[in-house]
């Protein structure tokens, strides 16, 4: 299966994502806010997708999200953000994800977006 970053300044949400993702066979890792996510993006091996959570200390996903695109080496690791604010209200600042959540959210809906994105970038490539 895929290793999958899991960024979110809520501890318990981290943890839950981490269980419903380890549960179906992922390899998981962790960040608390967007620097965080650069370190671990920085070291081996590299995660196939980026669970994002939008609004956080230290570093926004926002911030995250442009740093990584202005980064040649992680531009093409696909992103699922996860927000608390409606779609509409994230979409433009989530550019360059390839899937928007709303949290709270089902392990299911998780599940779906991660297999789907994973697909997708697969077929791109990437």
């Amino acid at each position: 299966m895929a290793t999958i970053l899991v960024v979110d300044d809520e501890p318990l949400i981290a943890m839950a994502l981490e269980a419903v993702l380890e549960d179906a066979g992922h390899r998981v890792a962790t960040a608390a806010n967007g620097r965080q996510a650069l370190e671990r993006l920085a070291e081996a091996p590299r995660p196939d997708l980026v669970l994002l959570d939008m609004m956080m200390p230290v570093m926004s996903g926002p911030a995250l999200l442009a740093a990584m695109a202005a980064d040649p080496g992680l531009a093409g690791i696909p992103v699922v953000v996860l927000s608390s604010l409606p779609e509409e209200a994230v979409r433009d600042r989530a550019k360059g994800a390839m899937a928007i959540l709303r949290k709270p959210c089902r392990a299911a809906a998780v599940l779906e977006a991660v297999t789907r994105v994973l697909g997708e970038a697969h077929k791109a490539g990437t």
